[in-house]
């Protein structure tokens, strides 16, 4: 017997079907898309953050991976690294019944990707997820680059993403969040 493979057109079918998923997957065009696992050095940069964070930030609004995103366009969802919710957006998260933020709550605060070695990868983060985040009109969406050895910012304003690249002893500076005073090169750092 052939197993149908799912209808899957919304970003609610995509959540439907993820309950019971094994592994995380991007919605692109109605199909399932497995995304590798994340590598060790991405995580732990992505953790590091997130201890980071906790000085400026309520830890109960950062979310480590994990968290899927409706997105505009294609793909319909997106996983960051690292993502700052807003603060009705647990609450949201709890009626919703899982980690997601739909395309009817608030965009997030903040995303981060730390990007992974490879041209396609590289492409991903500074122009696709780029082009998303813009269009879904999230503040800020940093970029740490541990293979060009940069950290960039990218502020939201009426003409779209502002960009600002921070590399070695350079504070990187965030419009979001203010007294945030790590380096480039302690936000790269293993």
């Amino acid at each position: 017997m052939v197993q149908a493979k799912p209808q899957l057109k919304t970003f609610a079918d995509f959540l439907a079907h993820a309950e019971a998923a094994d592994a995380y997957y991007e919605l692109t065009h109605g199909e399932l898309v497995t995304m590798p696992p994340e590598s060790d050095e991405n995580l732990y940069r992505a953790m590091q953050l997130y201890e980071a964070l906790k000085t400026v930030v309520d830890r109960r609004q950062i979310r480590l991976q994990g968290l899927a995103l409706a997105m505009p366009g294609q793909p319909k969802n997106r996983y960051p690294d690292l993502t700052v919710l807003r603060p009705e957006h647990p609450d949201q998260m709890r009626e919703l019944g899982q980690a997601a933020i739909t395309l009817a709550m608030a965009p997030p605060r903040l995303v981060v990707e730390v990007v992974s070695p490879g041209a396609e990868n590289h492409r991903r983060d500074y122009l696709d997820k780029r082009n998303q985040y813009e269009w879904r009109g999230i503040p800020e969406y940093w970029i740490l680059d541990p293979v060009l050895g940069q950290v960039t910012v990218l502020a939201l304003t009426q003409q779209g993403y502002e960009e600002t690249g921070f590399s070695g002893d350079s504070v990187v500076k965030s419009a979001m969040f203010p007294a945030w005073g790590l380096t480039a090169e302690a936000m790269l750092a293993l």
